[in-house]
């Protein structure tokens, strides 16, 4: 495989994780807080976090223990046009400040997009990846899919992989062995209007900035979200974990017993997000599965853009993102 593969590069089966694990120091969290701005408590309050998990330091927050897994999984996506999923992403045990990340990355499904005239040929190519911590222990597995170009700008291949290997479903059982044992009690209770059924409109939209910032950090090497030169738009594509991770930090300003993120069923990018977009999250309650001191919530968040002079109400604009999620949150009676 050259060094920087074309879609016609890849065979199902590639080992593609020749990647420098990370250590994920104080030094990661303040950055990413700043680009974020993130309110999860456990990432933020160490006298809580120890009271809370239990652990000496604080708590990583999951969507940076996901960009940089995601990160670590793009040598063979750096030609990338996009990405255009993910899914079955399962937190099987929390990452704490010190915790050192390891990734594999291993291709699973190609699958050549359909041939139209004027359009150069490209296909899909289904990744699994798995993170361990530095007791080798599974921190984080899922699968996502990369849109890639081929070489041969009129190729056609014959891949026709079912995608849907890649699986959107997770057991009730596994989300259940997800949930840490924790002191959830000691978190803040949860709010009004997070009940099954109802939705909430986060009032405070976030502009997008520092987008090529987070991927330098994050060590991502997709060319699309640093060189314009190389954007199918002309400008450079904003990361897609970037949108994520600003979702979920509009979540946690309004869930304040939020103590993690415990899956992504799946996560679609259904339209591209650029520098300086303006974005808003409305979240929508779907499922409540008590646990000790708290409870498990199903949700599913949709995001919206407004770009320059627009200024639509939460939930109106351009959809960019459509998130299908469970958190864990406390502040319940054991």
């Amino acid at each position: 495989m050259t060094v920087v593969p074309w879609f016609e590069d890849f065979s199902v089966g590639d080992d593609l994780s020749a990647v420098p694990s990370v250590t994920v120091t104080e030094g990661y969290a303040a950055a990413h807080q700043m680009v974020f701005a993130d309110r999860s408590r456990l990432s933020l309050d160490w006298p809580l976090a120890q009271r809370v998990t239990g652990h000496e330091t604080a708590l990583v927050n999951p969507s940076l223990v996901c960009n940089i897994a995601i990160g670590q999984s793009t040598i063979p996506t750096q030609r990338v046009l996009g990405n255009l999923f993910y899914r079955g992403l399962r937190f099987q045990r929390p990452v704490f400040l010190g915790d050192t990340l390891t990734t594999k990355t291993k291709v699973v499904a190609l699958r050549q997009n359909a041939i139209k005239p004027g359009r150069a040929a490209s296909g899909m190519v289904g990744l699994e990846i798995h993170v361990t911590n530095q007791r080798e222990e599974t921190v984080l597995l899922f699968w996502r899919c990369p849109m890639v170009p081929c070489k041969d700008k009129e190729a056609d291949t014959g891949l026709a992989d079912d995608l849907s290997i890649m699986p959107e479903t997770i057991s009730e059982e596994d989300i259940l062995a997800s949930v840490p044992d924790w002191q959830l009690e000691q978190l803040p209770a949860t709010p009004t209007g997070f009940e099954v059924d109802q939705s909430v409109a986060v009032e405070a939209r976030d502009t997008v900035t520092s987008a090529p910032e987070v991927v330098r950090m994050t060590l991502n090497m997709a060319m699309t979200h640093t060189d314009a030169g190389r954007s199918v738009y002309g400008k450079r594509l904003v990361y897609g974990g970037h949108t994520i991770s600003l979702a979920a930090a509009q979540l946690s300003r309004v869930l304040p017993s939020l103590a993690t993120i415990l899956c992504w069923y799946k996560c679609d990018h259904v339209a591209p997000v650029f520098e300086q977009d303006i974005l808003s999250s409305v979240i929508h309650v779907q499922k409540e599965t008590p646990v000790a001191g708290g409870k498990i919530l199903d949700l599913w968040i949709e995001v919206f853009v407004a770009r320059g002079a627009e200024a639509p109400e939460p939930g109106e604009g351009i959809k960019v993102l459509d998130w299908q999620l469970a958190v864990l949150v406390g502040g319940e009676a054991s």
